[in-house]
């Protein structure tokens, strides 16, 4: 993956070009995490890609060589409780801007995945459709931000273990309903999103 979008911004002048992504979005239970990845000229990572496109396995290694490299990473967190109160674009936007605060020094430019979510945070930003398969940054912020939402739900899988954190990791799987159905909400489901809002 070449570094287009962040070299058009580099040749601008932008030195700290930040990529961010989240994960965690759909889930019914557990928060939702973003990650902020500066990602510097000349780095090259064989494999990176858009999380959602690597095997478990394949993100841990590539998770492993981002820390092993010091990419400067910072990670925001928002709680189930936090997504039933402020809804869930709140939200996003909410684990986002803390995850560029969180960053060791802070981006001149912001390259952010998708269309809709924009930071609320005076710094210069531009959205990028499928950003995680066009932008290393993004791709870099968007396997930190998986890799340690899946890390939080095997936590989360020791503490509620009736429910399959585990396998997986709060989405809305038939065996994630049955389980609901079973058992009922625990206190990391999100109350606000169906079937546990019709409750």
């Amino acid at each position: 993956m070449k570094p287009l979008y962040e070299r058009r911004l580099w040749n601008k002048g932008y030195r700290q070009v930040a990529g961010v992504d989240e994960a965690g979005r759909g889930p019914l239970a557990g928060p939702i995490v973003a990650a902020a990845v500066i990602y510097p000229p000349g780095l090259k990572i064989p494999g990176l890609n858009d999380s959602k496109k690597l095997s478990p396995n394949k993100r841990e290694k590539i998770y492993a060589i981002l820390r092993r490299k010091k990419i400067m990473a910072g990670v925001g967190k928002v709680s189930s409780k936090e997504i039933d109160a402020l809804k869930i674009e709140k939200a996003n936007r909410l684990a986002m801007e803390k995850a560029v605060r969180n960053l060791p020094l802070p981006p001149d430019f912001i390259l952010v995945d998708g269309n809709r979510i924009g930071i609320d945070l005076p710094i210069s930003q531009q959205r990028v459709v499928k950003g995680d398969s066009l932008c290393p940054s993004i791709a870099a912020a968007s396997i930190i931000a998986k890799v340690t939402r899946d890390r939080i739900m095997l936590k989360y899988h020791q503490k509620y273990d009736n429910y399959g954190f585990d396998k997986h990791k709060g989405y809305g799987t038939a065996g994630h309903f049955k389980k609901l159905k079973e058992h009922g909400p625990c206190p990391i489901h999100r109350r606000s999103f169906y079937p546990l809002a019709e409750r």
